[in-house]
């Protein structure tokens, strides 16, 4: 029987990364986009973080009301303002994207490096991070070993539509990075550099992590649950 997913995004171009990964699955996807929730949060003094947290709250229960058979969440900001708790669904329907690259991340002891195109998701993907490793009882000193990364000058050419220059400046950046840094795991922590890294795995054949390794997997594993 087919599954119906629903996916939050804060950017449409996220769509096409989660439409070509679970292409080949037996799901039906549908998509929510909104790019002005997080903006505004950072512009506009007078909505708060209470009120962006109830705006989560209120796009999930309306997802959800889509009869669907589990949420996919993009965004790392978006994930860090849900407070389940106030959900009226179960729990175990929502996938957070930004946890699978998580449990790639902390799978590795040794010093890695996490790149960022967007300076403004730093702050909240490391918060979760930490918050991930603590609920999973996992040393923290495999996150002291994470360098942070961040593609300067970059994301402002995808919100521009840039979007070839953009994988080209994140791809030239980490082939940069493997030169001096040659024994140093890499990976995106953005869908939207995924592209850049595909396209270096498939030319050299060098492995970069993204959040949407795993994804499949744990697909599976919800449906099967």
């Amino acid at each position: 029987m087919k599954r119906t997913i629903a996916c939050l995004h804060a950017h449409h171009t996220n769509i096409g990364y989660i439409n070509d990964v679970l292409a080949e699955r037996n799901v039906e996807l549908i998509h929510f986009v909104d790019p002005g929730l997080i903006k505004r949060l950072t512009t506009d003094s007078k909505f708060n973080t209470e009120l962006a947290k109830q705006k989560v709250i209120e796009q999930i229960q309306w997802m959800a009301s889509e009869d669907v058979d589990a949420i996919l969440i993009t965004c790392t900001n978006y994930i860090a303002l849900l407070d389940e708790h106030q959900l009226n669904i179960s729990q175990q329907s929502i996938i957070k994207l930004d946890e699978i690259l998580f449990q790639h991340l902390c799978s590795n002891a040794e010093p890695q490096i996490l790149l960022f195109s967007n300076p403004a998701t730093v702050e909240g993907t490391m918060n979760r991070l930490t918050q991930y490793a603590s609920a999973k009882h996992i040393d923290h000193s495999i996150i002291n070993n994470i360098e942070v990364r961040i593609v300067e000058d970059s994301f402002s050419l995808l919100m521009q539509g840039e979007q070839q220059r953009y994988t080209k400046t994140i791809k030239s950046y980490i082939e940069s990075l493997i030169e001096s840094h040659p024994d140093k795991p890499i990976s995106v922590a953005q869908l939207s550099m995924v592209d850049a890294a595909q396209q270096l795995q498939e030319q050299v054949g060098i492995q970069v992590g993204t959040p949407l390794k795993g994804l499949v997997e744990t697909i599976s594993q919800k449906g099967s649950s």
